[in-house]
């Protein structure tokens, strides 16, 4: 929107990609020069998006693609409304653990609904609010069973190996495509990363 004063940065990527150590190591270091941030996350940011959350997440249960599209999109309508806006029109930097994209990848083509069906409701949850800068972290699918190997997997996590490829091939086909949009090689170690994104987002501050 033209009227936004703040920036809003997007960290995304497969599951176990890093993009939870990655925001808070930029949102650390951006709160280090001065700035105002908001970090949040989706689905999440908010105690309605929280509770959605842990339906989608919760391996005990079967969710039909539709059902988990409309459960995303309700909580990111929330979100952006009561947490991603007002903290844009204070002027603070936002940055956010996933967003439209994910749903393009994971809804879209991984589940097979079609990007057309996921850009028509994002569109509808967000308001036309799109991020200044998206940070995709491309991650091998082998990665995905060496990260974290003690924590207990959520109801997305435990999909096939044949999901996690359609998902990392997802992010790097729209990565390459779309403007605003930087791929990054996340396997490196996390402050190597985390240099990496900090150019990417200065560049953008900019």
């Amino acid at each position: 929107m033209s009227s936004r004063r703040g920036f809003f940065l997007v960290l995304e990527g497969p599951d176990k990609s890093g993009k939870s150590t990655q925001a808070g190591l930029l949102a650390q270091a951006l709160r280090g020069r001065g700035l105002a941030v908001a970090h949040t996350r989706e689905p999440g940011g908010t105690s309605v998006a929280e509770g959605v959350r842990r339906i989608l997440l919760d391996p005990a249960l079967r969710v039909d693609a539709r059902t988990e599209l409309f459960l995303y999109e309700a909580a990111r309508a929330q979100h952006v409304t009561e947490t991603v806006r007002p903290a844009l029109a204070r002027g603070e930097v936002v940055v956010c653990e996933r967003f439209t994209m994910s749903t393009d990848v994971y809804q879209g083509l991984a589940r097979g609904l079609g990007l057309k069906t996921t850009a028509a409701l994002n569109a509808v949850a967000t308001g036309g609010l799109k991020p200044d800068l998206t940070i995709v972290l491309d991650v091998p699918a082998r990665a995905f069973e060496s990260r974290d190997p003690g924590r207990p997997l959520d109801r997305l996590e435990r999909e096939d190996p044949a999901f996690h490829e359609r998902v990392r091939g997802g992010y790097r086909r729209l990565a390459r495509g779309r403007p605003k949009t930087a791929l990054l090689d996340a396997s490196a170690p996390a402050d190597d990363v985390h240099r990496a994104v900090l150019a990417k987002v200065d560049k953008a501050l900019k």
